[in-house]
């Protein structure tokens, strides 16, 4: 149990955090916001809401989002204060690893992998779906055999577009962080700015009549329906393994993981008012419930708007979650769980090149070979598997090291934790059976591959052989 709990000292992360060069520190405040707000708002934002609506809430639905963002927000407010203490790439998997120990920090570690990694096969699905579309309203239409994967549709062999679009996002990540960044920021800039526009051009045709009533499913639909946007306001956690690239992380982090929630979160909210005032609740249930709502009020202009703001929101999101799956093998790598060539940054770029590729090979091949229906079915027990681990390590952490200096603090420590740790739970719960299943040997195979060769070549591994002598000879072992 001892080599199973074994941790990483957080005095020696901050000192590393302080003087380490693996990675460039080029990332701003708002550089940081928009990697966040780049996870958080893709085109859930033209969809979910409405279907939140039609199924779940009603126009309440601002109210299951409010729940959902005060639930998410008690996670953010764990992470900001991690990422204040622990600057370092791995995000939840560094932190658990300071605090619980190796073992579970592998399992966190081996989850967000999958997690980040199938986020970027389905979301690269998605904009080869809307590209496609766009591409059949101009005229084009592409041979069937390079339109989707097998069993999508007759004559289906490939998705061509979802292969290049993961491609030539791990391109664009090995070039460089501050070039990546912009890219990025140009991407969410249109996302919002199309977001806004939408929202004030429906504001015109809002008729209240539309509110009323409120809340047709009761309380019960309001809850139903903060559990079916809680997936829309997460996204920070993928933007936190960038820790290591910010310039000044222990201000710049929290600062970006509460803004870029609050940002998502008013304007998931807003635009839930705007689409349940113009029409019906009942008709938002379709997969392009806004485009959809502006046809009925003679303003099919606004389609295009809207998968104009699609892509740049699924694109900036494909862009995020690779990053951030690159950071995670990256961090692995680096402390010996898997492989340490996988550690080495590009000499120029100062990437790590090498997990950003097999990542863009990986995704490729499932986005490109894979219906998007089995993709997904593991990213959220994932993520919420990781919000379990940071808000229950933040309770211990303050028992056990209440000296430590902290750039931000978690409010209300152990209540807020506490609430995330509810929530999560109550949604893994609710989650499918095949679900768990499939994530079971998932972890399964991680197990193996810890106790076959993480739990022997980690870092403190080796530290331990070599203290061992010291230990024979009565001096006190370190780790």
């Amino acid at each position: 149990m001892s080599v199973l709990l074994r941790k990483k000292d957080i005095d020696v992360l901050q000192q590393e955090a302080e003087h380490e060069k693996d990675l460039k520190r080029s990332l701003g405040p708002w550089s940081l916001t928009a990697l966040g707000l780049g996870a958080i708002i893709g085109v859930g934002i033209f969809v979910l809401t409405g279907v939140a609506a039609a199924t779940q809430a009603g126009p309440a639905v601002i109210i299951s989002f409010i729940i959902a963002g005060c639930a998410s927000a008690a996670a953010a407010l764990c992470y900001a204060e991690f990422a204040s203490l622990i600057p370092v790439a791995g995000s939840a998997y560094t932190y658990s690893y300071a605090v619980l120990g190796e073992l579970l920090a592998w399992v966190i570690g081996w989850d967000l992998l999958i997690e980040y990694t199938l986020v970027v096969s389905s979301v690269a699905i998605g904009l080869s779906g809307y590209f496609n579309s766009l591409l059949s309203s101009v005229g084009i239409q592409l041979p069937a055999a390079i339109s989707g994967a097998p069993s999508t549709g007759p004559g289906r062999v490939v998705d061509l577009f979802a292969i290049l679009f993961c491609l030539f996002t791990a391109w664009l990540l090995t070039r460089g962080i501050k070039e990546s960044a912009r890219f990025n920021t140009v991407a969410v800039i249109i996302k919002l700015t199309v977001v806004v526009v939408i929202i004030v051009i429906g504001a015109f045709f809002v008729k209240p009549e539309n509110w009323h009533p409120f809340a047709p499913f009761g309380f019960s639909g309001i809850m139903g329906g903060a559990a079916l946007v809680f997936f829309a306001v997460f996204g920070y956690d993928a933007m936190s393994t960038a820790a290591e690239e910010a310039k000044n992380p222990q201000r710049d982090i929290p600062f970006a993981i509460l803004a870029s929630l609050g940002i998502a979160l008013v304007f998931y909210i807003l635009i839930s008012l705007v689409l349940t005032g113009i029409v019906p609740y009942q008709t938002l249930n379709n997969s392009a419930p806004v485009a959809n709502a502006f046809q009925a009020i003679h303003m099919p202009f606004v389609s295009t708007l809207v998968s104009i703001g699609a892509l740049a929101g699924i694109t900036s999101v494909l862009f995020a979650f690779m990053l951030a799956a690159a950071r995670v093998w990256f961090a692995l790598s680096r402390d010996g769980l898997l492989p340490s060539w996988f550690a080495k940054t590009h000499p120029v770029h100062k990437t790590p090149y090498r997990p950003t590729w097999l990542l863009g090979i990986i995704t490729a091949a499932v986005a490109g070979f894979t219906p998007i229906a089995v993709v997904t079915e593991l990213v959220n027990i994932g993520t919420l598997s990781a919000f379990i681990i940071v808000c229950a390590s933040i309770i211990i952490l303050r028992k056990r090291r209440p000296d430590l200096k902290r750039g931000f603090k978690t409010p209300l420590v152990p209540l807020l934790p506490i609430i995330g740790i509810g929530f999560s739970l109550w949604l893994i719960l609710s989650l499918q059976p095949i679900t768990w299943l499939r994530f079971g040997i998932w972890l399964a195979i991680g197990l193996l591959i810890y106790f076959l060769y993480g739990i022997r070549s980690s870092k403190l591994a080796r530290k331990q052989e070599t203290d061992s002598p010291k230990a024979a000879e009565g001096i006190p072992d370190t780790v």
